[in-house]
């Protein structure tokens, strides 16, 4: 009986266990919106393109800080896999350095850094 009576409780564990998949049940926090990885990176290509239009437009190292970070928080939205999370953390290491460059008020470097970003985007869409 003490043997049923563990076999028992450790097949109920299992199918307690195996019967809901995290993955199926899993979704984003409420009010999220989630992208596919493609569509993150062409919106972070057209935030890039806002921010380097707003830096030839004259606009205050701030808004140019701003308009910069706006993109590089979006840039976290992009989640694959492993390659692309490193390729990523390559683009988010441009838009710090451009962030911190716009809001010196150097708006050569920060294009430069944005120019960077932007050539790292490219290949990373060649990985998703």
């Amino acid at each position: 009986m003490k043997i049923l009576k563990s076999a028992v409780v450790a097949f109920s564990l299992a199918v307690a266990m195996g019967s809901f998949s995290t993955a199926a049940v899993a979704e984003s926090d409420p009010g999220r919106v989630t992208h596919k990885p493609i569509d993150a990176v062409k919106g972070v290509q057209d935030l890039i393109a806002a921010a380097e239009t707003a830096i030839n437009n004259g606009a205050s190292p701030a808004d140019a800080a701003a308009a910069i970070k706006k993109a590089a928080n979006f840039a976290e939205e992009i989640n694959a896999n492993d390659r692309v999370a490193r390729e990523n953390s390559k683009v988010a290491k441009h838009m710090k350095a451009a962030e911190k460059a716009a809001k010196a008020g150097s708006f050569d470097e920060a294009k430069t850094h944005l120019a960077g970003a932007k050539e790292t985007l490219e290949n990373l869409k060649k990985l998703i």
